[in-house]
C-alpha cells in the first residue's frame, strides 16, 4: 500500500529570484526549501498524519525526551538533477533500511520504507525547483526522527516525529578535489562495543566534536578514531568511512563490527572496486600497520567516503608522534577513478549497471 502525504502549500514560497540567490554556492546545510515532510507516531495509533507543509520552526515542550536523553536518529542522501532535467535518488532503499536499524537501536519506532520513499517523492514534487542543475550540485535530504513526548523519565518516548528537510548544496570541492590531512585521535573514541556506533544518531557526532576541534587546531580537516577496546585499530573518521590502497593494487577497509557506521557510499565503493576485479578486504587494520605501510610506500593511497563529499583523498596522517605524507600527497589514481565512477552514476553520466538510481516522479 502506497502511503499518501497530504500537501499544504507554502503561501509565501521563495520567488524565482530569491531562490536563485539562495542556491548560488550556499554553505553546506544552511539553505532550506519551501516545505518539509512530516509524520507522527503514537503508541496507540502507530504512524499517521503524513503531510508536507510549509517549512517552519518546531514547537517542542522543554521536557521533550529528545532534548534530555538524545532519543534521535537521522539519515543523509541526495537528489541529483540529470542533464535531461529529470531527478534521481541514489540507493534510497538502503537509507530507509539504515534509518530503521538506527531506530531499533535507539528504541524508536521503525518508519516503513514506503513512508520513507513517499515522503521524499512528495516533498520533491512540490519543491522540484530547488534541485540544482549545475555540475556537482545536488539537493541534500535529511530524514530525522525524534522523541517528542514531554517527560523527564528515562524511557522511550511515547510520541515520535519524523521530518524530512531538504537543502540545496553546491559542489563540495569548489575548484577541484582537494586532499585533506587527518588527525589521529588521542584518548577519544567515537563508540564502544555494544554502544550506538552502528546507528546514525546525534550522540555519536556530538562525541566527535572535541576531537574534531583538536584536529582543526593541528591544521587537519578530519579526525580518525581508533577502537575503544584496545586503542589500536582504525575505525572511521568523524563522519566518513576510510579505505587504504596497497602497492599491489588491493584495497583494505575496516570491517563492520558494530562500532562503525555501515555507510551506503562505503558499500557502493566496495561493489565498484570488486566489479572492476580489484581485491577488497574488510578486516581489522592496526594504526601501526597503516603508519608503517605509508612510511614504507606499501600504502600508496588513503581515502575517505560519505554522502556529502562522496570520496575525499587523504594527503597526510598526523598525530603527536608522526606526520606522514600519503604517497605524493596528491589524489591517487584509484581514489579519483572511484570518485569519477560513483559520481558518474549518480549524475547519469555513466551506465548504472548496479540498478542503484531511482527516478523521482
Amino acid at each position: 500500500m502506497t502511503t499518501s502525504f497530504a500537501v499544504t502549500r507554502n503561501p509565501a514560497p521563495a520567488s524565482d529570484a530569491d531562490r536563485a540567490r539562495l542556491m548560488d554556492s550556499p554553505p553546506f546545510g544552511t539553505v532550506f526549501t519551501d516545505h518539509i515532510a512530516k509524520a507522527t507516531w503514537t503508541l496507540d495509533g502507530g504512524w499517521g498524519d503524513h503531510r508536507v507543509e510549509p517549512f517552519s520552526d518546531l514547537t517542542l515542550h522543554p521536557a521533550a525526551l529528545v532534548l534530555h536523553y538524545g532519543q534521535q536518529v537521522f539519515e543523509g542522501l541526495k537528489a541529483y538533477r540529470w542533464a535531461d532535467g529529470s531527478v534521481h535518488l541514489f540507493r534510497p532503499e538502503a537509507n530507509a533500511a539504515r534509518l530503521a536499524a538506527s531506530a531499533r537501536r535507539l528504541a524508536l519506532p521503525e518508519l516503513p520504507q514506503g513512508d520513507f520513499l513517499a515522503s521524499i517523492d512528495t516533498l520533491l514534487s512540490v519543491d522540484a525547483a530547488w534541485v540544482p542543475g549545475e555540475p556537482e550540485t545536488s539537493l541534500y535530504l535529511r530524514p530525522t526522527m525524534i522523541g517528542t513526548e514531554a517527560c523527564l523519565g528515562v524511557r522511550p518516548s511515547l510520541t515520535v516525529e519524523y521530518m524530512l528537510l531538504a537543502s540545496p548544496v553546491g559542489a563540495y570541492f569548489a575548484g577541484g578535489v582537494k586532499p585533506v590531512s587527518i588527525w589521529v585521535a588521542q584518548g577519544f573514541h567515537r563508540a564502544g562495543a555494544g554502544g550506538t556506533g552502528q546507528a546514525k544518531t546525534a550522540g555519536n557526532y556530538a562525541a566527535s566534536m572535541l576531537p574534531q576541534q583538536q584536529a582543526q587546531d593541528h591544521g587537519c580537516g578530519q579526525v580518525l578514531f581508533l577502537d575503544a577496546r584496545e586503542d589500536r585499530y582504525i575505525e572511521e573518521l568523524g563522519g566518513m568511512n576510510v579505505f587504504a590502497v596497497l602497492a599491489d593494487g588491493s584495497v583494505v577497509t575496516p570491517r563492520v563490527t558494530g562500532t562503525i557506521l555501515e555507510g551506503v557510499t562505503r558499500d557502493s565503493i566496495i561493489d565498484l572496486l570488486r566489479h572492476d576485479g580489484r581485491e577488497v578486504v574488510e578486516r581489522d587494520i592496526e594504526l601501526e600497520e597503516l603508519r608503517a605501510g605509508v612510511s614504507r610506500g606499501e600504502v600508496v593511497e588513503v581515502f575517505a567516503c560519505g554522502t556529502a563529499a562522496v570520496v575525499t583523498p587523504v594527503a597526510r596522517l598526523v598525530s603527536p608522534d608522526f606526520d606522514l605524507t600519503v604517497g605524493e600527497g596528491e589524489p591517487g589514481e584509484v581514489t579519483m577513478t572511484v570518485r569519477e565512477r560513483l559520481t558518474g552514476i549518480q549524475y547519469g553520466r555513466f551506465d548504472d549497471a548496479f540498478g542503484w538510481m531511482r527516478t523521482v516522479g
